[in-house]
């Protein structure tokens, strides 16, 4: 193995231990129908390197082993934020990635929580849409804040959108 392969793995191991902790350790806030999902912040460093978006992916899957609806989360979540990776690598503008984690899992995890729960499915949507904006308002504001220190995007290893604004 390559010393780069060895690097990159390495890294999508720490972010999706990163993922699993943040998420079970606001527990409260990570599931149901109201949920702010600290750890999808996360998605956000999909915009500097595409790989991360593997650490991300098992991350959630593992964290959604610890839902209440089993296998089904695992699936629909993970999908949704896998979604919401592969969207974000593309993207040019910070705050147009931040609007594919607020989609896929409002219509994703909002139809999950419809067809399980009966919970009313544009409800479901909105509440989930709700609280992702608010993860998402939130990794905005530390990623611009973050972008002032000069070792930031070394720290993680940035590939793209180096010089990234907004």
């Amino acid at each position: 193995m390559t010393n780069s392969l060895i690097s990159s793995m390495t890294r999508n191991a720490i972010i999706a231990a990163l993922y699993v902790v943040i998420t079970i350790l606001a527990y409260p806030l990570s599931y149901n129908v109201i949920q702010f999902r600290i750890s999808e912040i996360l998605v956000l460093l999909v915009f500097f390197r595409k790989d991360y978006a593997w650490g991300i992916t098992l991350g959630c899957a593992l964290a959604n082993v610890m839902s209440a609806l089993g296998l089904f989360d695992i699936l629909f979540g993970t999908i949704a934020t896998l979604l919401a990776c592969l969207c974000v690598m593309f993207c040019k503008h910070l705050l147009t990635a931040c609007a594919f984690p607020i989609i896929f899992n409002a219509f994703i995890v909002g139809f999950e929580l419809w067809w399980l729960l009966g919970e009313p499915f544009w409800v479901a949507v909105g509440w989930v849409a709700l609280g992702e904006l608010v993860v998402m308002v939130v990794g905005y504001i530390i990623f611009m804040l973050l972008r002032k220190r000069k070792d930031f995007l070394k720290t993680l290893g940035a590939k793209q959108n180096l010089d990234f604004k907004f």
